[in-house]
């Protein structure tokens, strides 16, 4: 049998090392995981050719980060601490980027490194991260239970494909006591590109495209669950303007708002026509003071399924304000006839 290759963890070690090692970084990180010069040699001059490390000089070299950056290791979950994971590993490797991002990145880091150490069940968490030509991207994957499967089994959903819709939503979380249940939704607006895929599931949110999705990968593990997330280090956006966003306002700084992808209510091909559907889609939206429908994909909904929303569910929750988005003009007519029905009766009767 072959043996696995150490590649990912020389990188690290030369990575993490060269700050302090710049004159005898090949030995002192051969000698470190017990490995020849010359191997080690060959792993560094990868890393310069990529563009990972830097070199000056050939009989004696000096070596310093270069342009792009590179991070990979596997840990047992017992034990780990996102925070002495970001400051003794990731951060030092983030020095150049813009400090907006740089806080992103710690953001998103530390949130779904935290979600796999206290939510995932696994073994091992694998932290990854590259730093490549204007981008930054971060990975956080582990071999516990799987995120949907667990939200799943902790709301009986009937389907797997139904634990997005409550993550997506925010405020939700399998342990109310020690999380607010808000670190993927608000981790997922600070990234261009953030990903979730889990037990043959893949939920995939484009800020640039304002567009969620959800789609099946056959060939994908069973097992664990992957969390990707990408930003430009041109990016302005910062953490604060996204927690404004969904905030209600300077005055009392609470998750106030949030945006509900309708298309994620839908198991596999069925139409949104039921009163059930609408339930399931407005669970727990009442905790929430502006709520915005997104029907980006959505064709066409039934009589039933708009009139529990947007007469029954407005009328009992007068609080809240719905408001719905990317409707295409038979969707709007279905929403509007229940709006109609709402104001003329007052919503104590149900629409046959």
């Amino acid at each position: 049998m072959a043996r696995p290759s150490r590649s990912h963890e020389i990188d690290a070690a030369l990575l993490q090392a060269v700050a302090m090692h710049p004159r005898d970084l090949v030995g002192m990180v051969a000698a470190q995981l017990g490995l020849s010069s010359a191997r080690v040699s060959i792993q560094v001059r990868r890393l310069v050719a990529d563009g990972y490390l830097q070199k000056q000089g050939t009989t004696r070299p000096i070596y310093t980060l270069g342009r792009n950056r590179r991070f990979q290791q596997r840990y047992p979950r017992a034990g780990l601490a996102e925070d002495i994971l970001w400051s003794g590993q990731l951060s030092p490797l983030l020095r150049d980027v813009p400090r907006n991002v740089l806080d992103i990145a710690h953001h998103g880091a530390t949130e779904m490194i935290n979600n796999a150490i206290e939510h995932s069940e696994a073994m091992h968490v694998e932290v990854r991260m590259d730093l490549r030509d204007g981008r930054l991207s971060l990975a956080i994957a582990d071999d516990g239970i799987g995120i949907f499967r667990k939200v799943a089994r902790a709301l009986e959903l009937p389907d797997e494909r139904l634990a997005l819709l409550e993550l997506s939503k925010g405020k939700f979380t399998t342990d109310p006591k020690n999380h607010s249940g808000e670190g993927v939704f608000f981790t997922s607006r600070m990234f261009d590109r953030f990903r979730i895929a889990s037990g043959g599931l893949v939920f995939s949110h484009d800020e640039e495209q304002d567009e969620d999705v959800l789609f099946d990968v056959d060939d994908m593990s069973r097992k664990g669950t992957v969390v990707f997330m990408e930003i430009s280090t041109a990016s302005t956006r910062t953490t604060k303007q996204v927690f404004d966003e969904y905030s209600s306002g300077p005055d009392e700084y609470t998750f106030a708002k949030t945006v509900v992808p309708v298309r994620l209510a839908q198991v596999g091909d069925e139409n949104l026509i039921s009163r059930s559907q609408a339930k399931r889609l407005m669970q727990r939206v009442d905790r929430f003071r502006h709520v915005m429908l997104d029907f980006s994909g959505i064709n066409a909904i039934g009589q039933a399924f708009a009139d529990e929303i947007f007469r029954v569910f407005a009328q009992a929750h007068p609080e809240v304000e719905l408001v719905p988005v990317h409707a295409v003009p038979e969707v709007q007519q279905m929403i509007r006839r229940a709006e109609v029905a709402r104001d003329r009766d007052g919503g104590q009767r149900p629409l046959l």
